[in-house]
């Protein structure tokens, strides 16, 4: 099986190192036990879309969102 068809590595570290608040997303990921993967390209946007492959989301992050707008749409939400 080849997860990563069509993925120039090159470019991901290199979208990744332009963008250090990806980067630091991915990281956190790694931090509290997930394990980021990438999964695709979206067509739109041209942006890699990464996924956590852990087998279950880490207790500790289960509730947790690292994007910033995301979380703060979220946290919007949960405040109504």
């Amino acid at each position: 099986m080849n997860r990563h068809k069509g993925i120039d590595w090159g470019e991901v570290q290199s979208k990744l190192e332009s963008k250090s608040e990806k980067l630091w997303s991915l990281n956190e990921m790694e931090a509290t036990d997930g394990k980021p993967d990438v999964a695709g390209i979206d067509k739109s946007t041209g942006e890699f879309i990464f996924y956590d492959c852990s087998p279950e989301s880490p207790k500790d992050r289960r509730r947790i969102c690292y994007d910033v707008e995301p979380r703060i749409r979220i946290e919007n939400l949960l405040q109504r």
